[in-house]
């Protein structure tokens, strides 16, 4: 299958049980699950617009083991842009994204185009806290990359982090705003401008 150049793909990296997939769930579906059920490998689609016309966001949720190393690797050279999840109840969940970010670094190279978001997610548990707000922030300006404290469970922040998460996109005007065309006006001008003459 070719490859399609108007998917944006995003890929989703952070330890098990810091809350990857409700914060997709939440954003694409808007959905929570109070349940925990790991993921091996999920990919979510949502349109948005993109160098104003429409592109699909392709969102890939990733398993929080390390047990599938070549699908991290697949993910890490096919993704556009990276959320890297801890929870703010775990500074071990913060810990175990040091090699993930290493990682994207080794295979993507120059990381000065790649938008990365740094996620602190469950911020609704402020009586569990173990990762203050100022760590989280340190870490991300280390990192050179944006920074966040999100809730899945009460969609604080979430839609937020994905317009962030795009707003980082230099190489193209990507965002979660699709103008208000119907598809069949936007299917005519498409059309419109597909023949040209040389």
């Amino acid at each position: 299958m070719p490859e399609q150049s108007n998917d944006y793909r995003v890929v989703v990296f952070g330890a098990g049980g810091v809350g990857k997939s409700s914060l997709v769930l939440r954003f694409v579906k808007g959905t929570f699950r109070e349940s925990y059920i790991p993921t091996v490998e999920d990919t979510y689609r949502q349109v948005i617009s993109c160098d104003k016309s429409i592109c699909t966001l392709q969102i890939t949720d990733t398993t929080g083991s390390h047990q599938f190393p070549a699908m991290q690797r697949l993910s890490i050279s096919k993704g556009h842009a990276f959320i890297l999840v801890y929870s703010i109840t775990s500074k071990q969940s913060l810990e175990e994204l040091k090699p993930m970010f290493e990682q994207i670094i080794q295979i993507k190279g120059d990381m000065e185009n790649i938008p990365i978001m740094l996620v602190g997610n469950k911020c609704d548990e402020t009586s569990c806290r173990e990762v203050e707000t100022p760590t989280g922030e340190a870490m991300s300006k280390k990192w050179k990359c944006a920074f966040m404290e999100t809730s899945a469970k009460t969609n604080h922040n979430v839609k937020e982090l994905f317009q962030e998460l795009l707003n980082l996109e230099k190489r193209r005007t990507v965002s979660l705003q699709i103008d208000g065309k119907s598809k069949q006006q936007k299917r005519a001008e498409k059309l419109k401008g597909k023949c040209v003459v040389m």
